[in-house]
């Protein structure tokens, strides 16, 4: 019969011992707790939590805890800065993009240089001024397409300017993301 070790087995986080693969035209620079990515889209900077080391091992990143141990916040962001570096790898690779859409009689989205031109059926314009790091452009009058290499600020500004005109729940009016589903209420009877 076999007898049972005393030790506990070191948990990791099952994200962040995943490696990050590095795709050819992608420079990463490891100096200590900064990492710092170029690709064809632009470039992004990332200084990483003191808890968790980052290699550059061949054509992949590895991250793991600085303290091997069994506690939870160790692990967590561990997981959390893998995530962090992997969508800074995808945006300067590929860049991240959200659509958003005008419903409604009258509403019209139009960008000029840095600034988008909203009509939402307010009694004046709105005027939003974009974002370094951000593109806008608007296929239709209808359609707004945002994309940029950070993935937090294209959803903070896609965010930002759905928050103008959410969609309200009776007619679905408003400004809404390209894959949002709205539930409508029905209206009140007689």
């Amino acid at each position: 019969m076999a007898t049972l070790s005393k030790e506990k087995k070191i948990r990791t986080s099952r994200v962040g011992k995943q490696p990050i693969p590095v795709p050819t035209g992608v420079n990463v620079i490891v100096n200590g707790q900064q990492v710092a990515l170029k690709g064809k889209n632009g470039s992004a900077e990332l200084l990483v939590h003191p808890w968790v080391i980052v290699q550059q091992d061949g054509g992949e990143l590895k991250v793991a805890p600085r303290v091997l141990t069994n506690e939870a916040k160790y692990r967590a962001m561990t997981g959390t800065m893998r995530a962090l570096l992997n969508n800074m790898v995808i945006g300067v690779n590929q860049g991240f993009e959200r659509k958003l859409q005008l419903v409604g009689v009258g509403y019209r989205a139009q960008s000029q240089g840095s600034v988008l031109n909203l009509t939402l059926g307010f009694s004046h314009p709105v005027e939003f001024k974009v974002p370094d790091g951000i593109t806008i452009q608007t296929p239709t009058q209808t359609e707004i397409i945002i994309r940029g290499v950070d993935k937090q600020q294209v959803g903070e500004v896609a965010a930002q300017i759905r928050a103008y005109r959410p969609p309200e729940p009776y007619k679905g009016k408003g400004v809404r993301y390209a894959d949002e589903t709205i539930i409508l209420k029905e209206a009140k009877k007689k």
